[in-house]
């Protein structure tokens, strides 16, 4: 998940913030994608975020402190474009039968479906 901790501070504004409206606290909540046990409730959206902004520097200086690991941010990892995924027979057999119906690889009709799923 991370990397060995390094003497360069990582900067908190690099990794992945998402906020959102809270009906239940009636505040806005910002959560941060590669430290999922972090948030910040604020009654703005910009409070959030900056409240959230400052905790992950907060964090990134005691992981530092502790030589403890550092996630890395999620847009400066790499991806190989590669995964495997087990079905099950019977799944696999009616995506087979799917992908030959629209006569394109299984890859691609995958591949497609997932893009469908994701940019919904």
């Amino acid at each position: 998940m991370g990397k060995s901790a390094s003497k360069v501070k990582p900067k908190a504004d690099r990794y992945t913030y998402r906020i959102f409206w809270s009906a239940a606290s009636d505040e806005y909540v910002a959560t941060i994608l590669e430290f999922p046990s972090l948030s910040w409730v604020a009654r703005s959206r910009s409070q959030a975020l900056s409240g959230a902004t400052s905790l992950v520097e907060e964090v990134l200086d005691d992981l530092l402190k502790q030589g403890e690991p550092v996630p890395e941010p999620w847009d400066e990892r790499q991806f190989s474009g590669k995964f495997n995924l087990r079905l099950g027979s019977e799944l696999h057999k009616q995506v087979a039968l799917a992908a030959a119906e629209h006569q394109m690889s299984m890859n691609t009709f995958v591949l497609r479906q997932l893009g469908v799923a994701v940019n919904q």
